[in-house]
């Protein structure tokens, strides 16, 4: 199976590349570092990791990273001479993980999964261990691993039935990668039953939660929002209805369901966070051609008494939803697969989702199946629920309560992982 990836691979990166650097140019930041896509890292960087032998992280994107960041963090509590190599694939991740990342954690991008590249990683990197964030399972990376014999797990590792069916049509041909996983660390027995189906040990395969919703070390506790909004001019008596990580075609949802509820709220506040800060430009021009007057968290004064404020930071959602009285979380209204409000219900938040919240069925399930979010199918249903919450403060603290109750089932999932992946060696 090997051969013919790597032998399928240069024509596959042929037919993928312009989407590929299109995506990039979007998003900006592509060139810096780009020899390390393909392997290359500078001679200080080669140095301080082979020093070290440290154990190699993968995690795609920003949330991805979040979660290699919480885990790292205990896995240094059980090792105290712990160093990371954390690797991310997008812009976004990078910059999040190079501003949050601790000394002992060298951030660089992810190497292409071609068997020349991979290899030259693995001899920059000198890895002993390597943990893959989610569903990162790469075949050259994994069976290159499991040549030199470093143990490789999978951490929070998850397998929407989606992509089980697309597995399994191809069990042949990638079970024996899925056999080379020395630790699999699922978030739940459905999980369990579907990574075993595709051709997981069972043996190794272990339910510990998801980390993503363990509220273990999950603070918010920065006042530099409280502070921000005082100094344009925002008390903090002011309601805030504030879309978080929202997608294309969100903003103006929100934007018509502000219109609407201001006239009964007056002195509500919008704060809209998209999920790519790149498109900060796009929404800030079609809030003003709704004739909303809009701040931007990065330009301090560029807007007297705004009715909206737009946050093009990455990386400090968890501060702002302390600011909320209610929050809309995005991609799931115009867009598919959802993100996640774990967040928002730790700072204590009520949570609106819209009817595509995929990536994270099981939690929104079980919030909505105990009253602990709501789901508005349609705009209309969400100015409704938004009006209901924002005149029943009771209403508010009841799901706030129900919904930290289903979080709490996760609590410890990060001490679990950790204790597991130690027990590798």
């Amino acid at each position: 199976m090997i051969l013919l990836y790597n032998l399928l691979w240069p024509i596959g990166l042929l037919f993928f590349l312009p989407a590929f650097l299109l995506k990039m140019f979007r998003r900006g930041g592509y060139r810096k570092n780009f020899g390390q896509r393909l392997g290359f890292y500078g001679r200080e960087v080669r140095q301080r990791l082979h020093d070290h032998q440290p154990l190699w992280m993968h995690a795609v994107s920003v949330g991805e990273v979040m979660i290699a960041l919480k885990l790292a963090t205990q896995l240094r509590a059980r090792r105290s001479d712990l160093c990371c190599a954390l690797t991310t694939t997008t812009t976004t991740g990078y910059a999040l993980a190079q501003k949050s990342a601790p000394p002992w954690m060298t951030v660089l991008y992810t190497p292409l999964d071609f068997w020349p590249v991979m290899r030259q990683a693995f001899r920059s990197i000198g890895p002993r261990q390597i943990v893959l964030i989610e569903a990162e399972v790469w075949p050259n990376l994994v069976s290159e691993a499991a040549r030199r014999k470093i143990p490789v797990a999978l951490a929070n590792a998850r397998l929407s039935s989606r992509s089980e069916r697309k597995f399994l049509r191809f069990r042949s041909l990638l079970a024996p990668i899925f056999r080379k996983l020395s630790l699999l660390c699922v978030t739940d027995k459905e999980d369990a039953a579907r990574w075993r189906r595709i051709g997981a040990p069972a043996d190794r395969i272990h339910v510990v939660g998801n980390i993503k919703f363990d509220p273990e070390e999950m603070r918010v506790i920065s006042r530099e929002p409280r502070r921000f909004l005082e100094q344009i001019g925002i008390g903090g008596d002011r309601p805030v209805l504030f879309g978080g990580s929202t997608h294309r075609g969100e903003e103006e949802i929100l934007a018509d369901a502000f219109a609407t509820l201001r006239q009964e709220f007056s002195g509500l506040f919008l704060v809209i966070a998209p999920r790519h800060v790149e498109r900060a430009g796009e929404i800030e021009l079609l809030l003003r051609k709704r004739g909303l007057r809009v701040a931007r968290r990065t330009v301090l004064g560029n807007e007297s008494l705004p009715d909206v404020l737009l946050i093009d930071t990455t990386g400090e959602l968890a501060d702002w939803y302390g600011i909320a009285t209610i929050v809309f979380v995005g991609k799931s209204m115009t867009a598919h697969g959802g993100q996640n409000p774990v967040e928002a219900i730790v700072a204590g938040k009520p949570v609106i989702f819209g009817p595509h919240m995929e990536n994270f069925a099981a939690l929104s399930s079980q919030l909505l199946h105990e009253n602990g979010g709501l789901c508005a199918n349609c705009p209309t249903e969400l100015i409704s629920f938004a009006r209901q919450l924002l005149r029943e403060p009771d209403t508010r603290e009841k799901m706030i309560r129900n919904a930290t109750d289903v979080l709490a089932r996760h609590r410890g999932a990060t001490t679990r992982t950790a204790a597991l992946i130690d027990a590798l060696g």
